[in-house]
This record gives C-alpha cells, structure tokens and sequence, in this order.
C-alpha cells in the first residue's frame, strides 16, 4: 500500500510532461518567395503567412514561424517533430514525404526564355534539345524534370542564380510558375516584358506540409479550419488581396 502514493505522484508527472508537448507550440518554416511568404519589417507576412496565422486563431494553437533558406526548411521540416513548410508544392516525388493540409495555392509552371530567344517548345521531348535549363537544385520544378529524365537540366543555388543567368544568357531557359513570375524576375532585374512563355508542363498545388511524426489529428483539424475558411469566405479574401484575378484552388 505505501508505494501507491508514489505510483499516483509517477501518474501525474507523466500526464503533466504529456500535456506539455501537446501543449508545446509548432514550428513552422517558410521562406522568402514573394508574395506568398516574406518578411517585412523583420515580420513574415504574405498569402501563405495570412492563411496560417488564421488557421492558428480558429485552432486556438500556438506556432514560431521562421523565414529561412528554402533548403534548410525542407530538410528539417521532414524531420523535426511539431514542424511544418510552406507553401510546399504537392507532387509525386514528395507524396511520401510530408502529411499535407491544403491546397492553399493553384499555379502552372512553364519553361521562360528571353523575349526573341527564337526557342520554340511544344513539348518535354523539344524541352531536352532546347539548351541547359536552369532551376534551383531543392525546387519541386527540378525535382519533377529531373525524375522525368531531362539530360540537360542544370540545378542551382536559388532563384536569384537562376534569373541572373538568364538576364546575362548564361542559359537559355529557367522555370517558374505564374503565381510568383514577376517577383522571380525582379531577382535578376528582369520584369515580365523582358521573358516569354515557352511551354507550360505542370499544374501545381501549394500545401502545407508537415513532418511525418504530427499527429493526424493536428492534421484533420488544420484542414478542417481551412475548409471552414473557404467555406465562409475568408479564404477567397485573403487569395484575392494578394493575388487578384488568380484562378483560386477548390
């Protein structure tokens, strides 16, 4: 009999120490890809920014949200427990990779060139004869040609590589999606008189993704808040002050 308190008071730390990391706030990863997500004024804000902190008001969770180099959010977000990325393209390369909450964005991502390159693409096949195309080495878009088996794909560091070699023609074609083209460009001091649209090659959709360890239920009720929002309206207000006139997702 004396060693029930002791076993009651072993009970009770374990429910408190369980309560704590359910209690614990998430972490959450993006990164600066305008007008999504960026900081402003040392403050992450954007599209996505918007329809996450809305999420957490209706959940009543509490979440950091860390602007970081794309790569390393992709990184740690598979495996660091509590920890989310957006916005994360959702293709069949990361399928497997993150539990996924959305969509929250819908783009299409195409094939750019200089304006009189005098490339024509009509195809992925025309794709791999057109010259190097370069996209950033963590992007789903070269993740998605490279599992394809495009030969002549070149990875870089970032967008800003990316679109300063287009504009100095140290290659002839890059990829981006319509969403986020204009504030691509900007990197490399280009705007979008500057580039023609080649050849469109994939649709995509914008999630949250998650670590694989999160809890379904987290997940279930993040989509359960962000269904509401584009139940009631809220969702379709946010998309439409940062992207007027942009197809939204269903």
């Amino acid at each position: 009999m004396a060693h029930f308190p002791w076993r009651r008071l072993l009970c009770g730390l374990a429910l408190c120490f369980a309560g704590a990391v359910a209690a614990a706030p998430l972490q959450l990863y993006t990164e600066e890809y305008p007008p999504l997500n960026f900081s402003r004024d040392g403050q992450p804000t954007g599209l996505g920014v918007e329809v996450v902190e809305e999420i957490l008001r209706r959940t009543g969770q509490q979440a950091r949200i860390s602007i970081v180099p794309w790569a390393r959010g992709y990184q740690v977000a598979q495996v660091e427990a509590n920890s989310g990325l957006f916005v994360t393209m959702r293709t069949a390369e990361r399928e497997h990779l993150f539990k996924w909450v959305g969509p929250i964005i819908v783009g299409v991502t195409s094939f750019y060139a200089l304006k009189g390159s005098g490339l024509h693409i009509a195809s992925l096949e025309d794709a791999r004869q057109a010259g190097i195309i370069a996209a950033p080495r963590q992007w789903y878009s070269y993740q998605t040609l490279q599992a394809r088996g495009l030969p002549n794909l070149y990875g870089v560091m970032g967008p800003k590589q990316m679109m300063t070699m287009l504009r100095h023609r140290r290659v002839p074609l890059v990829v981006a999606d319509n969403v986020t083209l204009e504030s691509l460009l900007a990197l490399g001091e280009l705007k979008p008189e500057d580039v023609e649209l080649l050849y469109s090659f994939l649709r995509t959709y914008a999630y949250i993704a998650f670590s694989p360890s999160t809890d379904d239920a987290l997940i279930a009720e993040w989509q359960g808040a962000l269904d509401q929002m584009k139940a009631d309206g809220t969702f379709a207000a946010i998309y439409q002050r940062w992207l007027p006139g942009q197809e939204m997702p269903d």
